[in-house]
């Protein structure tokens, strides 16, 4: 099965095509084109995402996109192919919000042949309404032309499949011998969950945030830190600097055990050690909460005045250690109450090398016979790699959906998938 998967859930606009064959229990996937523009440099003068303009940015790059993979797969065979006024008027009418796109769109597709895709995957949800919609629209404008059948596919089903795949090289990927049930830890700017799949695509969200993502957490200290955006991997930055400064570990040798708060500060070794809380560690449940943990790091500089760069990595080692202490002991809960035999990390903080360090060497001394699935850091952000994935495990059951009720919605959960 050839597909052709759309993804413009946030900053990222993405296209991919792939070739997967198989089943859910194995599946193996080539990538055959592959196209992505980021929109960071222009979101850094706002701090953030701005809607409205990675809305038009979506609007504008998705034609070239397209053009991109397709020639990239060697799909691509110009050809003057005039639409019918009955699909023009369709699709006219379906682009009309999103403007540009639609001159672009039929320059390009009365100028090419079709491709032989068998169906289109798009991100409907999670993510920014205004850019969601730009991409669905897309598809179902594509869909008109082409006659393809459209897969919605959730964006953090994305996260959870790609996180399974391994590389087999020449851009191959496989999903096999996965033991269910398995536990999902999504990690990202906009979500953290913990998330049960007892059978293949059926979730059960067992843990949230109660307030931040982890990844707007991250966001927002960087900012505090004056860091440059995306703030994430900035404070990573910092941290892995102080580590290498300080034999300083995350945890105890039970991993229950996590440094208690003590107040501000301490002294170690001569330097000044920052302690900041664990929000919910010992909660009965396994929500988080990150907003606390931001605001000590506020209350902290606001107190300190001006801080040194040294200070500035000390401090950021104390917020990463934090987080990680948190999302350990949860997830180490969740394991063991729900019996998971995998798990699986997703989202865009799974690319934090502290992350994944500490996750790894958890997992392997503490939870034998659990098998840890991280993606590789190509497959962490945003990518229309990963919704060409779940899209694959939707076309395969015939999950489409009709162009009259395709919608974007920015707040879909995994129980809609």
């Amino acid at each position: 099965m050839k597909l052709l998967s759309i993804e413009t859930s946030c900053d990222e606009t993405a296209v991919s095509l792939l070739a997967g064959e198989g089943n859910e229990e194995r599946a193996t996937f080539t990538v055959l084109g592959n196209a992505l523009l980021s929109q960071i440099d222009i979101h850094r003068e706002f701090g953030g995402v701005f809607p409205a303009v990675a809305k038009r940015e979506h609007a504008k790059n998705l034609v070239p996109l397209l053009a991109s993979a397709l020639e990239e797969a060697e799909l691509m065979r110009e050809s003057l192919q005039p639409l019918d006024a009955g699909a023009r008027e369709r699709i006219a009418t379906t682009l009309e919000r999103e403007p540009g796109l639609a001159d672009a769109f039929f320059a390009f597709i009365e100028s090419v042949e079709k491709p032989p895709i068998d169906a289109i995957a798009v991100t409907h949800g999670p993510g920014l309404a205004p850019a969601l919609w730009v991409g669905v629209n897309f598809a179902k404008a594509l869909s008109i032309a082409w006659d393809i059948p459209v897969a919605g596919v959730n964006h953090l089903e994305g996260h959870i499949l790609s996180s399974l795949v391994t590389s087999e090289g020449d851009r191959t990927y496989a999903i096999r011998d996965i033991e269910l049930p398995l536990l999902a830890l999504l990690i990202s700017g906009g979500h953290t969950e913990l998330v049960l799949m007892k059978d293949w695509l059926s979730y059960e969200k067992i843990g949230q945030t109660r307030d931040d993502a982890v990844g707007e957490a991250f966001d927002k200290v960087a900012r505090m830190l004056d860091l440059p955006y995306p703030g994430g991997p900035e404070v990573g930055k910092l941290a892995a600097r102080a580590r290498a400064a300080s034999s300083r570990s995350v945890l105890d040798e039970d991993s229950s055990q996590v440094l208690p708060h003590r107040g501000p500060s301490s002294m170690k070794d001569g330097r000044e050690e920052f302690i900041l809380p664990r929000p919910m560690l010992n909660s009965d449940d396994l929500d988080f909460s990150f907003s606390g943990l931001k605001t000590a790091v506020l209350y902290l500089l606001k107190e300190r005045g001006e801080v040194s760069e040294a200070e500035k990595e000390r401090l950021a080692r104390a917020f990463e250690d934090a987080v990680a202490d948190v999302l350990l002991k949860k997830t180490a809960t969740a394991l063991e109450s729900t019996g998971s035999r995998t798990l699986a990390i997703g989202g865009g903080v799974s690319a934090n090398e502290y992350l994944r360090e500490v996750f790894v060497k958890s997992i392997a001394e503490r939870h034998d016979g659990v098998r840890l699935c991280i993606p590789s850091v190509e497959l962490t952000g945003d990518n229309a790699i990963m919704i060409g994935i779940a899209g694959f495990y939707r076309a395969a059951r015939g999950d489409f959906i009709p162009l009259e009720t395709l919608i974007a919605d920015g707040n879909r959960s995994l129980a809609e998938a």
